[in-house]
């Protein structure tokens, strides 16, 4: 019994003394006091060039899906896959025989409608026949000539050309094999110069416009960046996203980008002056921002600020500060409205005593 009240003798002396509730002002408020350490900057009209950041997508500028338009078997194949062709060149050349042979009958036919033709029509220029005879074979005539063009044009379609210039995909088909209508071919894209499509918010539409430069990077080419203009804009608004589509065309002599790829774009605007904060700064909140303000004690206040672009590993200041205003830049995450702070390059941070950095703190108090 003696042992435990010694003990609680003990354990009421160290509360005491440690400051805790109702123990005396040398408590808990002698950490509060302590300066916390920070970085601060003064706020001062920069110039500033807004950039609107968006992920495009490339597509090719002319791009097609080679298919046969009859069912047939592929006689000759023309091309390998990537090759890089020519407007009218040919690609696939199919099985004619049937057709060759219809050619030939039809044609035949058409020689004896026009040597009918040219026989009657000396005789009725003896009027030895009527002249309604003399049209019914003009009309056999033409009818055997069309026949004749008909077939012409199924040879034509059996031999299945580049509609333009462009490089070729995956070769799909071998000589030998069956091709039917949709069945894809090949793929030819015009690659010499690509469109890259991206988003734009409806409230900076208005930094968007024909001729308008771009730019761009790729992630397969880090080091590369490309350069286009703004082509088209959508007659369109997205009532869901609240973002028009943009195109751009960029010259891609080298083939680098290709349909498909993701490209980050880059759209510069005007340059105007600002007030700018490092991005570390501004304090986020769910949708509210702010900043800690130095006051002339050595205190901060909280600030809440309106943001407006952001660029570079900075954003703009549209409300809430002003010019010379000195806001804290790093160490914000320990701060609360009324601490006392120090710049971290100062000596007293530096000394990491407690002497000096409370001295000042206690001054407005007394």
């Amino acid at each position: 019994m003696l042992a435990s009240m010694l003990a609680l003798a003990a354990c009421g002396g160290d509360k005491a003394s440690s400051g805790g509730p109702g123990g005396g002002p040398g408590g808990g408020q002698g950490g509060a006091d302590r300066p916390v350490p920070v970085t601060t900057a003064r706020l001062q009209p920069e110039s500033f060039a807004e950039r609107i950041s968006a992920i495009g997508t490339v597509k090719a500028r002319e791009s097609v899906t080679i298919t046969a338009k009859v069912s047939e078997l592929v006689q000759q194949v023309h091309f390998d896959s990537g090759d890089e062709v020519r407007a009218g060149a040919p690609l696939i050349t199919l099985s004619d025989r049937q057709q060759q042979a219809a050619l030939a009958e039809a044609q035949a036919s058409a020689d004896e409608a026009e040597r009918l033709y040219r026989r009657q029509s000396e005789l009725a220029a003896q009027q030895l026949i009527a002249r309604s005879q003399l049209d019914n074979q003009r009309a056999t005539r033409d009818a055997a000539k069309a026949r004749v063009a008909q077939i012409r044009a199924q040879l034509a379609d059996r031999v299945i050309r580049a509609p333009f210039s462009g490089v070729l995909g995956l070769r799909q088909v071998s000589t030998g094999a069956l091709v039917t209508p949709g069945v894809a071919i090949a793929t030819l894209d015009d690659l010499a110069r690509v469109y890259v499509d991206f988003p734009l918010p409806e409230a900076q539409l208005s930094m968007a416009a024909p001729g308008r430069v771009i730019r761009g990077t790729a992630a397969a080419w880090p080091q590369r960046e490309f350069t286009g203009a703004i082509a088209i804009i959508d007659a369109r608004i997205d009532p869901a996203t609240r973002a028009v589509m943009v195109r751009a065309d960029l010259p891609n002599p080298e083939r680098l980008l290709r349909p498909g790829m993701l490209v980050n774009v880059e759209l510069p605007g005007a340059t105007r002056e600002a007030l700018l904060v490092p991005e570390i700064a501004v304090v986020q909140v769910g949708r509210e921002s702010f900043l800690y303000r130095v006051k002339d004690d050595g205190s901060v206040e909280q600030v809440d600020v309106v943001i407006g672009a952001r660029s570079g590993g900075k954003a703009e200041v549209v409300e809430g500060a002003k010019a010379g205003d000195r806001i804290v830049v790093d160490g914000t995450g320990k701060l609360r409205p009324g601490a006392k702070i120090v710049e971290a390059a100062a000596p007293a941070a530096a000394a990491g005593g407690d002497a000096k950095p409370q001295a000042p703190a206690a001054a407005p108090g007394g």
